[in-house]
């Protein structure tokens, strides 16, 4: 297998092709999700890239500042697993609320309805990762409580593009809170 390129797509480095690679995180690509006044709501690092996707097994790290969510309120049909790194965040999981902080370790198996939103004084720094099998699939239901923190679809729906018509979409770059990640005095 050889070694994939890195390349910089003008937010941190990305694999350029398929094979294998080493990437800090400090260094790597992320992605910043803002409201409608230019506020950062939430930052991914992927690790991907448009030419080079993992098949099997997705990774990424989340970064969400208080009040904000890492996307809707949803199931889907693989299994995925979470770790805190750093921060707090309450998880919302079938209808529930659970308060997380730093080293606490979530597993959805699949069909676990699901979502996060920030939480505590800071921002909370999340290792996401997911099986992508052949014929995955998503639900994203209508919650009353994920509607408390507006992390609700308005319809049920198995389409992303449906359920996230209207969001902003992420853009190439660093969060403003970048300076404020546990990582911050080390870059």
């Amino acid at each position: 297998m050889p070694e994939a390129p890195l390349e910089d797509n003008g937010s941190g480095l990305a694999p350029g092709g398929e094979g294998w690679f080493v990437v800090n995180v400090r260094e790597a690509q992320w992605l910043t999700t803002e409201n409608g006044e230019g506020q950062p709501t939430g930052s991914e690092c992927p690790f991907e890239s448009g030419r080079a996707e993992f098949g099997q097994l997705g990774v990424r790290l989340h970064v969400l500042p208080p009040g904000e969510t890492n996307g809707l309120y949803h199931s889907e049909s693989a299994q995925e697993d979470f770790l805190v790194l750093s921060g707090e965040c309450v998880l919302l999981v079938e209808g529930e609320e659970r308060r997380l902080r730093a080293w606490d370790f979530f597993h959805s198996p699949p069909q676990t309805e699901h979502i996060f939103v920030g939480a505590g004084d800071g921002p909370c720094v999340l290792l996401m990762v997911g099986a992508r099998p052949a014929g995955w699939t998503v639900v994203y239901p209508v919650s009353e409580l994920a509607a408390r923190y507006e992390a609700s679809a308005k319809a049920e729906t198995h389409s992303p593009d449906q359920a996230y018509a209207g969001f902003e979409p992420s853009r190439r770059g660093r969060p403003s809170y970048w300076n404020r990640l546990p990582w911050a005095d080390q870059y």
